[in-house]
């Protein structure tokens, strides 16, 4: 008889911050390990979704788990912040992006966090983003700046370059294992709970081709 094959777990984590910070380019250099400049991509319109299948051993075991990861791309225009908000139910993680080269997107950082305040548990991981430090010479927020921030918030802090693929690999992966750090973030049955009142079936409806390529628009 074959044992059972244990379906894998779905974990959700959202990208959020200002607009043009590169949300879906840290994304899609994850997901497909290619960037699309601000000419050749389009502004996020509400919510993009996509899939990844990552493998991990949790601590204390021996053997490798399949974690279907949920990868929410939210909007930063301030007209959709409405429609966006529902989408924080049931996160697992948020990664919160502003533009080392943009002082704007950085001070942005205060509202974000409200709404996570607002909408989010206090267990979930986050972490704060600074990209495109490809702009090395427009850099308006100092690496130290980011961190200072960051750990008076209690988040974890990084920089990368979703151009150049710096540290965009480490980035998720620091999500993903703290998550898994913790298996109270998603054994509880809210933290399966998918926005629309779907459950975490949703993600298993899709094909092996979806998963490794295309969006899901929501």
């Amino acid at each position: 008889m074959d044992t059972p094959v244990e379906p894998p777990t779905v974990l959700k984590l959202l990208l959020i911050g200002s607009s043009s910070v590169g949300k879906s380019s840290l994304l899609t250099r994850f997901t497909d390990e290619v960037f699309a400049s601000d000419g050749e991509s389009a502004a996020t319109v509400g919510v993009d979704m996509k899939v990844k299948l990552v493998k991990r051993t949790p601590p204390g075991q021996s053997t490798a788990k399949t974690y279907k990861l949920a990868l929410w791309d939210t909007a930063g225009q301030e007209r959709f912040r409405t429609l966006t908000s529902s989408y924080y139910r049931g996160a697992h993680g948020v990664i919160v992006v502003y533009d080392v080269a943009n002082r704007e997107t950085f001070v942005n950082l205060d509202t974000w966090f409200q709404e996570l305040e607002t909408f989010c548990h206090n267990d979930i991981v986050r972490i704060v983003v600074g990209n495109k430090t490809d702009k090395e010479f427009a850099r308006m927020v100092t690496a130290e700046e980011g961190q200072a921030w960051s750990d008076s918030r209690g988040c974890l802090f990084m920089e990368c370059s979703a151009k150049q693929g710096k540290n965009v690999e480490s980035l998720f992966d620091t999500v993903i294992d703290k998550i898994i750090e913790n298996p109270r973030l998603y054994a509880a049955p809210r933290a399966n709970r998918l926005p629309g009142g779907f459950n975490g079936d949703l993600v298993n409806l899709q094909s092996a081709n979806d998963v490794n390529a295309g969006w899901c628009r929501c």
